[in-house]
């Protein structure tokens, strides 16, 4: 099967030749594809996680992957000194305080991600299932900006508008316009990626929510509150343990974000509520009530 790349795609998707059958025809043609990489995060010259990931926005991945799993606590905390494409995959090469260089290998943790599935290899209870610290940040948000937030989200996918084959996730600004943007193979990575993203524009997690094309999985309501996010809607259902740890974290919880509803499960104070229809105009005896 040949490859070949196009200037035109998106970073991080590429053609292949593909065989493709409609109508008992068929023809070759260069279909655009995902990528999907072996991305290692190497800390202090140890290795810590092999990620399979979109080879796409790696900078805010490392910096986001880092805060997300509790490496570190501020941006700051974590230096990328070098990335590199090897034949193998991606390494990308970080710095961490020797404190926080410690307590990683105290946990004795090395991660074989399946599209981005962070708590894989765990190997303590403790370690898979983190609490993270109630979200201090507060916002309220419409449902009408809501609803332009999940809009442009799908609208604004550049690797998944030509392939498919990608989750996303977005940040928007109160008003539910759409500011930042990561997409991934992996849910968990894109909101890994986005939460780089934020950290670099110095954006306020009190001036915006956070929306997904994926479901609401513990682990993205995890990731979510860790980095202060205090509301979240995902496109898709969430699960039992993510609205527990939800509730615990004072995250506001979203499930089945669509043009027709949504559902709050968390913490509904957030989203403000539609305003009432007014009343239809009242009639005697089949007239109308207008003088």
């Amino acid at each position: 099967m040949t490859q070949s790349t196009d200037p035109d795609l998106p970073a991080g998707a590429v053609l292949r030749s593909v065989e493709r059958w409609r109508d008992g025809a068929g023809h070759r043609l260069d279909d655009p594809v995902a990528e999907e990489v072996p991305v290692a995060f190497v800390y202090n010259d140890a290795p810590f996680a092999v990620m399979m990931a979109t080879p796409a926005d790696l900078e805010d991945f490392a910096r986001g992957f880092a805060l997300s799993e509790g490496i570190v606590e501020r941006p700051g905390d974590v230096a990328i000194e070098r990335i590199e494409h090897l034949l193998e995959g991606i390494e990308i090469r970080l710095r961490i305080p020797d404190a926080r260089a410690d307590a990683l290998a105290s946990r004795r943790r090395s991660m074989s991600g399946r599209s981005g599935c962070g708590v894989c290899g765990s190997e303590l209870l403790e370690a898979a299932l983190r609490q993270p610290p109630p979200v201090a940040a507060d916002v309220r948000v419409s449902a009408q900006a809501l609803r332009r937030a999940m809009h442009q989200l799908r609208d604004t996918q550049s690797i998944n508008a030509v392939t498919g084959a990608t989750h996303a996730a977005g940040w928007a600004a109160t008003d539910g316009t759409l500011q930042l943007l990561r997409e991934d193979i992996g849910r968990h990575n894109a909101l890994d990626k986005l939460i780089g993203a934020l950290h670099r524009e110095g954006l306020a997690l009190d001036a915006g929510f956070l929306v997904v094309t994926s479901r609401a999985s513990y682990e993205m309501a995890m990731k979510a509150a860790s980095a202060g996010i205090a509301l979240m809607a995902a496109i898709s259902a969430p699960t039992a343990l993510a609205i527990s740890l939800a509730q615990r974290a004072n995250l506001t919880l979203i499930g089945f974000a669509r043009d027709d509803g949504h559902a709050v499960y968390t913490h509904a104070q957030r989203l403000l509520p539609e305003p009432a229809s007014p009343p239809p105009a009242a009639t005697r005896q089949g007239r109308s009530s207008t003088p």
